[in-house]
């Protein structure tokens, strides 16, 4: 019988640790008003973080510093060619040729083909790995997984509502978008609310 006995406060703090579990995972529910990810469990970055500085200070000056792991390798390298740049999606972003070569080396060496995180994945494999010379540069917005996730949203929502422009504005809608997190339950579309898919 002591042999049980000893057994009864391990069983004790057994059946408290799998109590307090189940009450972290029941405080994410689908209600409205409950802010799912405001809970005590932090969602994990779909796509890897930026965590260039420079990359972030550079780019991040007029755009979202968009995450090497939204694109392959192919799509970065044509991005960031000295000609690219110089017209880059319609404005001049010329760098020093060594302020290019760094950044672009972080870019594709973090791309989506090179990454383990399953979203990066469906990047990688959704944009056409042909050469885009002579054409327009690659867009993460263009890619078919992107197109994918995005074909419910009417264009009032994103292209038209003033306070999103456009579907390259993934910080608008997407509340993580620059920690990496795109999660369906953290889109707020400005002027519509929580988006329900």
């Amino acid at each position: 019988m002591p042999h049980f006995q000893r057994l009864y406060p391990l069983l004790a703090i057994a059946v408290l640790s799998l109590g307090s579990v189940s009450l972290a995972f029941s405080d994410s529910d689908d209600d409205d008003e409950h802010e799912r990810n405001g809970g005590w469990l932090s969602p994990r970055a779909d796509v890897a973080p930026v965590y260039n500085s420079i990359y972030a200070e550079e780019c991040g000056a007029c755009h979202m510093a968009y995450q090497p792991g939204l694109l392959p390798a192919n799509a970065w390298a044509q991005i960031m060619n000295p000609a690219a740049l110089t017209d880059h999606y319609g404005d001049d972003a010329s760098l020093s040729e060594a302020l290019r070569a760094e950044l672009a080396a972080y870019l594709t060496d973090n791309a989506s083909d090179f990454s383990s995180r399953t979203r990066s994945r469906a990047f990688a494999v959704s944009l056409d790995s042909g050469d885009n010379s002579g054409e327009s540069l690659p867009r993460i917005s263009t890619t078919a997984y992107f197109v994918r996730k995005h074909d419910e949203l009417s264009p009032r929502m994103v292209k038209d509502n003033p306070e999103v422009g456009s579907f390259s504005q993934c910080n608008r809608c997407h509340q993580g978008a620059t920690k990496g997190i795109y999660n369906e339950d953290q889109v707020r579309i400005p002027g519509y609310g929580r988006w329900e898919d």
